[in-house]
């Protein structure tokens, strides 16, 4: 009885436990698979927030040419809005002589791309992308003026937010013609335009300003490195449609003002020219019978003429009007040749007068006073003390000391020393007398010839002519 009731109770016991064991296996299944598939969805909303993800939702790949064929828009008569804007960083050069204008620009350009829309929610809030730019559509803007590609490559990708708006910035050299001003050079103000357009879109393609002049202003002088020599004042900025080929396109035109920074040149070259002017003008204090004056001159003009040589190499061939600075050359240039000319003039009067008094002093004086014979006698060096001493004193003059104390002690004691310098004293007087006979003889009664005083004339007025003509060019090109 005892052994039964021990085998029931073991029975009962043993047939709950196996069935507690199943219930926690069962619970333990469950939970697990709860895990994986929580597992599974985490997995699933982080690969949506990858760009591959959306590349995928987008089917954007280098082989589809949905997007990179044709305009994005839902309908073919439906216009491409382009906003535009440019921006100066620097003015890297202007070439007068090629009449060319180098820019460094930052251009900025956005557009709707109809087939690009997502919702964020769906990529973890993903609302901005940078796309490749070979699998999207961009317009083909053009500069009208610019004359060189940029060698640079251009930005690799493009901005695309969430409703379709592709942005595109590009940094660019850009290397345009502009017709040079040179007539107030270096005082000028030149004016370049850079003209933006599409290169084969008609109406199917409008562009539309995002700032205004004031703004593109103020911005371009704020992020400007460098300017060259020039002074950055203004930039404009319109919108205009032009007929091309007879199509109208739209186009955006901007309008650069800059001032060319005059300092250097003033240094540089206009005030030596002036001072090589003023240097001619004062050659007039030079004497007409110095050879020094020609000479001077000469030099004067040929420093003028390699200024002029320069300045051909500055300016450009194909300006409309001859510029200022050109003819403030020319004028000094001529001027100074008109003076050498004129100093060639005076001196061949002068010479001319100078020879006829040559040759009529050359016949009357050797029958003036003895002073062939003087000549004659001092003439020989090694026998001047030969010449006898014959002092011709006029009536009443006293004789030299010496003479009159020999005379009066003659029976004193006299000396070599005494007689060799009363011979001294005598030729010394009759030295001194004949010098001056001969001056008097060539002053006396003399006046300037008749072609010195129109040479004298003409050079006075001359003078007059020729400040006045400087002063003139100067105030001219000031």
């Amino acid at each position: 009885m005892m052994l039964a009731a021990f085998l029931l109770l073991l029975l009962f016991t043993g047939g709950s436990t196996s069935g507690n064991s199943e219930q926690s296996e069962l619970l333990d299944d469950q939970q697990m698979s709860q895990k994986s598939n929580q597992t599974k969805y985490e997995e699933n909303s982080e690969s949506n927030c990858s760009y591959q993800a959306l590349f995928k939702y987008l089917n954007l790949t280098k082989n589809n040419d949905l997007y990179t064929m044709v305009r994005p828009v839902k309908h073919y008569n439906v216009t491409t809005l382009i906003h535009l804007k440019m921006v100066i960083y620097a003015i890297l050069d202007v070439r007068e002589i090629d009449q060319s204008l180098v820019l460094y620009v930052w251009i900025y350009m956005s557009w709707r791309n109809y087939h690009i829309w997502w919702d964020p929610d769906d990529f973890c809030g993903l609302n901005h992308v940078l796309f490749p730019a070979e699998v999207l559509w961009k317009p083909d803007l053009s500069i009208e003026e610019m004359t060189e590609k940029d060698k640079a490559p251009p930005s690799p990708y493009l901005s695309v937010t969430n409703d379709g708006l592709v942005e595109s910035r590009n940094d660019e050299v850009v290397i345009s013609t502009c017709r040079m001003q040179v007539y107030k050079f270096p005082f000028d103000t030149q004016i370049c335009t850079l003209s933006f357009k599409s290169a084969l879109h008609s109406d199917e393609i409008k562009f539309k300003v995002l700032l205004n002049t004031s703004k593109i202003t103020e911005w371009s002088r704020e992020v400007m490195r460098t300017q060259y020599e020039w002074l950055f004042l203004n930039m404009t900025v319109t919108k205009k449609t032009v007929d091309t080929f007879g199509y109208e396109q739209s186009m955006v035109v901007y309008t650069i003002s800059m001032k060319r920074r005059s300092v250097l040149y003033i240094v540089n070259f206009l005030l030596p020219v002036l001072f090589f002017l003023c240097l001619d003008l004062a050659s007039f204090l030079i004497s007409e019978t110095s050879g020094e004056k020609l000479g001077f001159k000469v030099t004067v003009l040929l420093a003028v003429t390699v200024m002029q040589l320069i300045l051909n190499e500055i300016l450009p061939a194909s300006s409309d009007r001859i510029p200022l600075i050109a003819l403030y050359c020319i004028g000094s240039f001529a001027l100074m040749m008109l003076s050498l000319l004129e100093t060639i003039l005076v001196m061949h009067l002068m010479d001319k007068d100078n020879q006829a008094e040559d040759q009529s002093w050359s016949e009357d004086c050797g029958d003036k006073q003895g002073k062939v014979s003087f000549y004659r006698c001092f003439r020989d060096k090694k026998k001047w003390t030969n010449c006898g001493c014959v002092c011709d004193m006029s009536a009443g003059e006293a004789p030299p000391e010496p003479l009159s104390v020999a005379k009066e002690g003659s029976d004193s004691q006299l000396t070599e020393e005494s007689s060799a310098l009363e011979k001294v004293t005598c030729e010394l007087r009759k030295m001194e007398k004949t010098l001056s006979l001969v001056l008097d003889s060539r002053t006396e009664g003399r006046k300037p010839g008749y072609w010195t005083r129109v040479a004298k004339t003409i050079n006075k007025f001359f003078f007059i002519f020729y400040v006045a003509v400087a002063s003139r060019i100067t105030r001219a090109y000031s």
